[in-house]
């Protein structure tokens, strides 16, 4: 436990609750370290039968990782290379794979602003996830609009949205609801955020060993609140499909220009204020992702945010979004025209050799 991350046990179920409202539940070094080492301990215990993650607040669940601290440590280390960063990056996906592979039910609740590292702490694996989104849920993956890339894990998952739509996703950061969230894979039940009081105590007060069945006849009853096929995403999606198959992210924005739509004008929009660089970046990205396990996707990650921080995209685009909040990010190269193949592949080139990986011993 620490000051933002609070743990408790009740009747065999792991509950952690993220506690540091005035940042949105923006994760801290120290708030990723209280989270693993609650997880392992519960993972390895055999009086405990799941864990619960959830937030004290209901604006957020949380709202990716401490980008201030991102921008403040970048700046004062020459190209990024802070020891602080490295460890916070390092721990942060190696928590995302813990999370992936736990061995117990694993039960998120996404109540309010859910997006970057909030997902890495969501979404877990097939085995053992349950993801509760509300009517409050606002998801995302918005990297490219601060000069990253859709990280902690979102290679593995974007890339196995239907069609094309971790694609839209990650290119656009385009923020979705309940319904969208359920259509694209990334959620698993509807809960209105009246019943998560409830919810929380039926969690307290059982000692199920499969609580993902339990929270899903729980949530039976409020499915035609969400329903994944009235979502935009559902509506759009061979809109999306088509114009994101393209094969390069020029290619995607030229077939949105010709095509005159609402939603293909509002989705250029998007795109025009975000990093060229990062969003050719990100579709590399996705598309290697598909053919990777998530530790894979993980270690390509864990080298494409050192080669972020060594270009300085990251940096430019929190100063102006984040910290002089100018909204005028200078990023280089301003234009999809010029951005070449070299620099992408940049973002790929190993950064250390393969047995001195950081995340060499994930498997």
């Amino acid at each position: 436990m620490t000051e933002h991350v609070q743990t408790i046990v009740k009747n065999q179920t792991g509950f952690i609750t993220l506690d540091r409202p005035k940042a949105l539940n923006s994760l801290s070094l120290d708030m990723i370290r209280a989270i693993t080492h609650a997880l392992l301990i519960w993972r390895d215990a055999p009086d405990i039968n799941a864990a619960v993650i959830r937030s004290s607040s209901e604006k957020a669940f949380c709202a990716g990782g401490d980008i201030r601290f991102f921008h403040d440590v970048g700046r004062a280390t020459p190209m990024g290379g802070s020891a602080l960063l490295e460890d916070f990056f390092t721990e942060e996906y190696a928590l995302n794979h813990l999370i992936h592979h736990y061995s117990k039910p694993y039960i998120a609740l996404m109540d309010g602003i859910v997006i970057g590292g909030g997902m890495g702490i969501a979404q877990g694996g097939p085995t053992c996830r349950m993801r509760i989104v509300t009517e409050r849920t606002r998801m995302a993956m918005p990297e490219v609009h601060i000069g990253l890339f859709p990280d902690v894990g979102g290679s593995h998952f974007l890339s196995r949205a239907p069609g094309q739509i971790g694609t839209y996703l990650g290119i656009t950061g385009e923020t979705i609801g309940a319904a969208d969230a359920l259509y694209a894979g990334l959620a698993d039940a509807f809960i209105p955020a009246a019943q998560l009081p409830a919810l929380i105590a039926m969690l307290e007060s059982i000692a199920a060993i499969d609580m993902r069945d339990a929270v899903l006849e729980f949530a039976a009853s409020f499915q035609s609140q969400a329903n994944p096929a009235d979502s935009t995403l559902a509506q759009q999606r061979a809109l999306i499909d088509r114009h994101f198959a393209q094969h390069d992210v020029r290619a995607i924005s030229d077939a949105l220009a010709q095509d005159g739509s609402p939603f293909a004008h509002k989705t250029l929009a998007l795109m025009r204020q975000h990093s060229p660089l990062m969003m050719c970046v990100t579709l590399e990205q996705i598309r290697r992702g598909a053919k990777m396990d998530v530790a894979d996707c993980l270690r390509m990650e864990r080298t494409m945010v050192r080669r972020c921080f060594e270009h300085g995209e990251v940096l430019e685009g929190v100063r102006a979004r984040m910290v002089d909040k100018d909204n005028t990010p200078h990023w280089t190269p301003t234009t999809l025209d010029a951005v070449t193949p070299d620099m992408i592949e940049r973002f790929f080139k190993p950064a250390w050799p393969a047995c001195a990986h950081p995340l060499r011993a994930l498997y």
